[in-house]
């Protein structure tokens, strides 16, 4: 769910295009954890959690996603979604993901080559533009330059606004809203799934 169970997540987490930042622009000093719990129509169905190691410019986020979604008390979905992502320099430079969706396993990955973004999922290889980085949500100052689904390795056909400060709203290929405290950390998010459903995060 970072994108289908998330948008919808399609599947839900992830997007591109409204504001022009600075390429190599990254969030100074988030905490060392983030953690949400993730709710389906106002019923918990997992968490997410965020550790970031390193320093402001050669930085790691390591990203845990587990969620189950029920009828009743009996389980009809179970999604796990992990992630490493790097940046070296200020500048984004890897992402790493592997993801269980029902006992369905695929990895994806992004890589910063120079002159382009090598992106690879379970359809194939992309080369994204140089510019590009990962739909990850907990650094604002991406939005606005190319993203690419973390989960599927496939660039995002979306457009992000800034509505208000601390607000940044994604429309396209996802629909998502997210939120951010004076200090620029990551708070809440939500959204819409493919089926309707809503989807929100709230931080603990």
């Amino acid at each position: 769910m970072t994108d289908r169970l998330l948008i919808a997540r399609r599947e839900l987490i992830v997007g591109a295009a409204g504001l022009a930042l600075a390429p190599s622009a990254v969030l100074a000093g988030p905490p060392g954890k983030l953690a949400f719990a993730v709710f389906r129509n106002g019923t918990k169905v997992g968490e997410h959690h965020m550790s970031f190691s390193g320093g402001d410019d050669d930085r790691t986020i390591t990203t845990d996603v587990a969620l189950t979604v029920k009828v009743g008390p009996v389980p009809v979905y179970k999604y796990k979604h992990s992630a490493v992502e790097k940046w070296s320099g200020g500048k984004w430079a890897s992402i790493e993901t592997t993801t269980n969706g029902n006992g369905k396993v695929y990895k994806a990955s992004g890589r910063q080559m120079g002159g382009h973004v090598q992106i690879a999922g379970p359809k194939g290889a992309v080369r994204g533009p140089a510019d590009a980085v990962p739909l990850s949500h907990w650094n604002q100052a991406t939005f606005g330059r190319p993203l690419f689904n973390q989960q599927e390795g496939q660039l995002l056909k979306v457009t992000t606004t800034k509505v208000k400060p601390g607000h940044w709203r994604i429309r396209g290929d996802a629909e998502i809203d997210d939120f951010y405290d004076a200090q620029g950390n990551w708070v809440a998010l939500t959204g819409k799934l493919e089926d309707g459903s809503k989807l929100e995060y709230r931080r603990i």
